[in-house]
């Protein structure tokens, strides 16, 4: 049976929404985006469509307006209350308006209303906006357009925005979207991958440095949609300079030229890793948790707090010998492995991943903030840098307040940060990294968790650059302004982009340079970034809109933030560049239409993709019923039957306590296939249980300090019978440990290759372990492990 789309209620109410089509221009490292909407009003009588929609954080809305009957209405940006004011006035008056704005709550969710569509009337509704573009692990530029919005949690206490109850969900959207995508950058285009159908790739230019792409004709926008656009000599720094507009003047935000410096530098390895820091895990362990990490619910795959777990084996496999560690859970509450940090050995690890196993998502809510305040009470360990890990599928209202207390203990750690599943914050992930020097990543679709999460712990392990300085090198007469902060810190393989605005008398014919100084441990070292001074046009400015982005958000997340100078200082910005901001608005007013109403106006919310996984929750607890039904058993919320096929299956509660339910096909559904359930809706869940790899289970077999010691269950997973490996030493006074281990090491890179980057700094512990201790007889015992698994690894592995 197809779900009713549309409103919250359970009828089947038309959706005014018909289709989207959204131009990508991609620019290097930032993206200038146009996305129209289609509306058609199908009812009797005149609506108000309302779409709630994601949209990342660090976009800046800077163009709406509205085409009806073939007529152009360009919306204004005004203060917020304002607008609002003007669009109340202009539908009690009988005019067509249209209101775009940010949700005082969250800057990554936007809302459109287009009110007072009369019946049978069509109109088209555009907007644009400019981002920067994140950059991935193995250097892919990422765009995500989102299409999940997920219901943001309400801490005790803490306002709820009203934008948890105006959006509808559905299984299946009822519109379409049609996506093309023009790029263009100084470097080559070596190739675009995206979790949607594509077109082929289609070069513009000989030299490849311009392309175009679209997505397959008919995608429902069910789902996000994210671009990886790879670029050859990616790592080398850039600067452009866009130039103002002359009707604004000189001297001023928009009239000056600015210039964008991109910086992706590519620091040498350490081979050493410090033993030293203070490691804090805090894991989400709400009951949003147990989602499915793969959006496609009729795969099998892990949950996302399945994935988190395995995540957090392997940080604690790969932590140094020395340094200090702890790990939180939260949800409506929150807890801890221990009292307080504790050294790294090999009965504290023990310890930790005993409690592991058996922490599942069911601590109820996202309450986020209290767990940070506790972590910030306890005092840093003196000579271990803090640094502080958050997974969080990112669903909280109170979000400023989150990054407020990040950035109030900034001084203290650093933070990584990770979205996991579609629907994440990018605000609230990309604010907590940013307010503590960190790193923001997302995981989303069928990516995996572990290689981004050990990515950052590469990033914490070694050391990042520091004492940033930026000094510049401009013909007499000219300045450069900075208009975005530098970072504090950069790591390897991570892109900053700074904003300068060029005052004075620009002479097209020369150039200019950037110097940009940091400390690399105890190194000092200086990047030149050299620019002509020609100016490009651009008809958008997205460089000039970027940049008062960033004075916006500087603004916006101060100390002062509530001043009411700081908040006209907002104004002006987003007024002078605009874009839209926490203060204000666009608003467009059609007063041909002038038709009076006749009450008031019918409200239709468009709506959202639902995950599958999210409707079984709406279900408290189910118990079996004769003829292989199901009832609810304790909790409140929505009856959700489900004909039970076999195995087990978890639902939570409204009130965040999980329940189990389980068959066995024998007696129970014998009729039926054993590997799903079914609901009476019409959709399959299946069974999300999936066994460790067994590179997995061999990684939890070592010990803290990197060996592997002699253990029954280590053969079968090398392939080896019972005996086998203390059979075929090379030597007997080879120590067995240390030949142990060197075969977990030759299997690790002869089998699972393909997940280094999850083991390598692992490893990196087995491999100084073993230089220490396997002396002259080490190249002997490596011919003979590879002998022995039967394949072929190159000593260089081991330093030889």
């Amino acid at each position: 049976m197809e779900r009713p789309c549309g409103l919250l209620t359970v009828k089947n109410t038309p959706v005014p929404l018909k289709s989207i089509s959204v131009e990508i221009e991609v620019k290097g490292f930032v993206a200038d985006v146009c996305a129209s909407l289609e509306y058609k009003n199908e009812e009797a009588e005149p609506v108000e469509a309302v779409f709630v929609f994601p949209m990342d954080s660090d976009a800046a809305v800077y163009n709406f307006q509205a085409m009806v009957d073939g007529k152009a209405i360009v919306a204004v940006i005004k203060e917020k209350e304002k607008a609002k004011d003007d669009y109340d006035d202009a539908i009690s008056s009988g005019h067509q308006a249209f209101l775009l704005e940010e949700n005082s709550s969250s800057s990554d969710i936007f809302t459109c209303t287009v009110g007072n569509l009369p019946p049978g009337q069509s109109a088209s509704v555009s907007f644009s906006f400019v981002q920067e573009l994140a950059i991935e692990a193995d250097g892919a530029v990422r765009f995500v357009l989102p299409a999940v919005l997920n219901p943001r949690y309400t801490p005790t206490g803490a306002q709820s925005p009203s934008v948890t109850q105006e959006i509808p969900r559905v299984q299946q959207v009822p519109y379409t979207l049609a996506l093309t995508a023009q790029i263009q950058s100084v470097h080559t285009i070596s190739r675009v991958q995206s979790n949607c159908g594509l077109t082929a790739l289609q070069y513009l230019n000989e030299n490849n440095t311009a392309a175009k792409i679209s997505l397959a004709d008919g995608h429902r926008f069910d789902k996000d949609v994210e671009l990886l656009i790879y670029y050859q000599d990616v790592h080398t720094p850039n600067a452009l300079v866009e130039a103002g507009f002359e009707s604004t003047g000189q001297g001023t935000l928009m009239g000056d030229p600015t210039v964008m410096v991109n910086i992706y530098p590519s620091f040498p390895e350490k081979p050493s890793l410090f033993s030293a820091g203070e490691f804090i895990f805090l894991m989400d362990r709400s009951g949003s948790m147990a989602c499915q990490m793969s959006e496609n619910y009729s795969d099998v795959g892990p949950t996302r707090i399945q994935s988190a777990k395995e995540t957090l084996l392997l940080l604690l496999k790969s932590l140094p010998l020395g340094c200090y560690f702890n790990i939180y859970g939260f949800g409506s509450t929150f807890n801890s492995f221990f009292p307080e940090s504790i050294e790294y050995t090999q009965q504290s690890m023990k310890t930790a991943l005993k409690k592991l196993e058996g922490i599942d998502a069911d601590m109820g809510g996202t309450e986020i903030l209290q767990p940070l305040s506790a972590i910030y009470s306890r005092p840093c360990k003196a000579g271990h840098p803090r640094q502080l890990f958050v997974f969080t599928d990112g669903e909280v209202s109170n979000t400023k307040m989150v990054i407020d207390e990040v950035r109030k203990n900034a001084h203290s750690h650093r933070c990584f940060a990770f979205g996991i599943g579609e629907g994440a914050s990018t605000q609230l992930i990309k604010g907590i990294a940013k307010a503590a020097s960190g790193n923001a990543e997302f995981i989303t679709g069928k990516e995996r968790m572990q290689p981004k999460v050990l990515q950052s712990l590469k990033f914490a392990l070694q050391p990042a650059a520091s004492g940033l300085s930026i000094d510049w090198e401009l013909p007499a007469g000219l300045e450069a302004v900075l208009l975005s902060q530098p970072p504090t810190v950069i790591f390897n393989g991570q892109r900053s982009i700074i904003y300068a605005q060029l005052k004075g008398k620009l002479d097209p014919s020369l150039e200019g340079a950037m110097f940009l100084k940091y400390s690399l441990g105890e190194e000092h070292v200086q990047n030149s970034i050299r620019f002509k001074l020609q100016p490009g046009k651009s008809v958008r400015s997205t460089i000039h809109r970027l940049a008062a982005k960033k004075m916006i958000e500087a603004l916006e997340s101060g100390s002062e933030r509530d001043a009411k100078d700081t908040k006209e200082r907002i104004v002006q910005i987003s007024t002078q560049a605009n874009i839209v901001s926490s203060q204000t608005a666009f608003i467009a007013i059609n007063k041909d239409l002038n038709q009076p109403l006749q009450g008031p106006l019918v409200r239709r919310n468009v709506p959202l993709s639902m995950y599958r996984v999210r409707q079984v929750r709406m279900c408290a607890a189910v118990t079996r019923m004769p003829g292989g039904s199901c009832a609810p058993v304790v909790g409140s919320g929505s009856m959700l039957p489900f004909r039970m096929k076999s195995g087990r299956l978890a639902f939570q509660g409204v009130s965040g306590a999980m329940f189990e339910a389980t068959c066995e096909a024998d007696s129970f559904c014998p009729d039926m296939s054993c590997d799903s359930w079914e609901s009476s809706e019409g959709f399959v869940v299946k069974d999300q249980s999936s066994g460790e790899s067994p590179a997995l289970k061999l990684i939890a077999l070592q010990n803290a300090d990197g060996s592997w010691s002699p253990d029954s269950s280590l053969e079968p997973l090398l392939g080896l019978k019972p005996q086998q490996s203390s059979q075929c030493l090379p030597r007997q006074d080879i120590d067995l440990t240390v030949w142990t281990t060197i075969l977990a090491v030759i299997w690790l890179h002869a089998f699972s290759a393909d997940t280094k980057d999850e083991w390598e700094l692992l490893v990196n512990k087995s491999l100084s372990w073993i230089k220490a201790k396997a002396g002259s007889n080490l190249g002997e015992c490596i011919k003979a492990g590879s002998d022995l698994l039967k394949c072929t690894v190159d000593p260089r592995v081991f330093g030889l």
